[in-house]
């Protein structure tokens, strides 16, 4: 009885410190997206996405398919760091769908000088090659 319960509380644990390796790498890649995004990289930014066709943004202009056409809806959105300004996440969910799949729920917000701006946003992140990356973001 007490090796079966040994072997549970272990396997617990794994489970446990694999999830959180894997939360802990997703919150890195959302700071370091900010981080790139308050130096006016839009780049460095994209980086978080997943550079395929498939990929899928919904945001108010309706849904675009792909990480270059994302990209260009950022650059012609965002034109300059005025358009950027500071871009502050707060994540209000973070969650483990299955061994491959988490979903982030949060907050955006940037404080520029032409005027703050914000919303919500929906992401769903894939572990592909060992490393989690954001296959569709629905910002509003």
């Amino acid at each position: 009885m007490k090796s079966t319960f040994l072997a549970i509380l272990l396997a617990f644990s794994l489970v446990s410190a694999a999830q959180s390796t894997d939360e802990k790498a997703i919150r890195n890649l959302l700071a370091e997206q900010t981080a790139a995004w308050n130096r006016g990289d839009i780049e460095s930014f994209m980086t978080g996405y997943w550079k395929n066709d498939s990929l899928m943004f919904i945001g108010k202009s309706g849904v675009t398919y792909g990480w270059t056409n994302t990209l260009n809806n950022y650059k012609k959105g965002y034109p300059d760091t005025a358009a950027m300004g500071q871009l502050a996440f707060t994540l209000i969910k973070v969650e483990k769908i299955s061994r491959k799949y988490f979903q982030v729920v949060g907050k955006w917000f940037l404080k520029r000088s032409i005027g703050d701006v914000g919303g919500h946003y929906t992401l769903l992140l894939r572990k592909i090659n060992r490393k989690w990356v954001i296959v569709a973001d629905h910002s509003s």
